[in-house]
């Protein structure tokens, strides 16, 4: 796609090297919702450009058909990209409309592995703030437990991720949780920079336990 003389100006501005996310969202505060320009400069297939476009998509525009399409271009990503730029569309776009709230409840069993990794992630940031008025939680648990050995590894850390707030916030699953952890063994020998928290569960349902007291 040839870029419009708007796109092509933006497009110049965003550095890969210095812009920073802050940076992105300062643009997109001025530029408000442009859903004809978000797709100029998600067709450039550039890392940056494409952060700014989820920020100034149109969700109301957004459909299952649209976002495969969108889903088809991240996946040619790399690993580290792919995850960052589905979780923004879910933070920034996704999670912000009741009719595509209802689509990522739909996507355990997508075929397409990163909208099941969204719906897992969704997941847990319901959980983030200690809400646990969620009627899912017993079955969210016993699908961890049956199926996260099988999925790929972006799904994996969701679903892990989900656990670990779970085991947090509740009290009554939390050694359930910390259990799956030292069943499966997973990031067990993570290393993590200084002051993070590890996502091996035991390690992780402890530390984030002890920030409540």
């Amino acid at each position: 796609m040839k870029l419009s003389l708007k796109a092509q100006k933006i497009y110049n501005e965003i550095d890969k090297e210095t812009t920073k996310l802050g940076d992105l969202r300062k643009i997109a505060k001025e530029i408000k919702k442009d859903h004809e320009l978000a797709m100029e400069l998600w067709s450039t297939g550039k890392f940056m450009p494409r952060q700014l476009a989820i920020l100034i998509m149109d969700k109301k525009l957004l459909n299952q058909e649209l976002i495969n399409l969108i889903d088809n271009d991240i996946q040619k990503h790399n690993y580290d990209e792919q995850n960052h730029l589905m979780d923004w569309l879910m933070a920034n776009q996704l999670s912000k409309d009741k009719k595509i709230v209802l689509l990522m409840e739909t996507w355990e069993k997508s075929p397409s592995y990163l909208q099941r990794r969204v719906f897992w992630y969704y997941q847990a940031r319901l959980r983030w703030m200690g809400n646990t008025e969620y009627s899912n939680t017993e079955y969210l648990l016993t699908a961890i437990e049956k199926n996260m050995m099988d999925e790929k590894p972006e799904v994996q850390w969701a679903m892990n991720y989900t656990a670990g707030q779970i085991g947090k916030w509740q009290e009554a699953y939390r050694e359930r949780c910390i259990s799956i952890g030292e069943k499966t063994g997973l990031y067990k020998d993570e290393i993590v920079p200084k002051n993070c928290t590890p996502s091996y569960l035991p390690e992780f349902i402890r530390i984030e336990v002890a920030k409540l007291n």
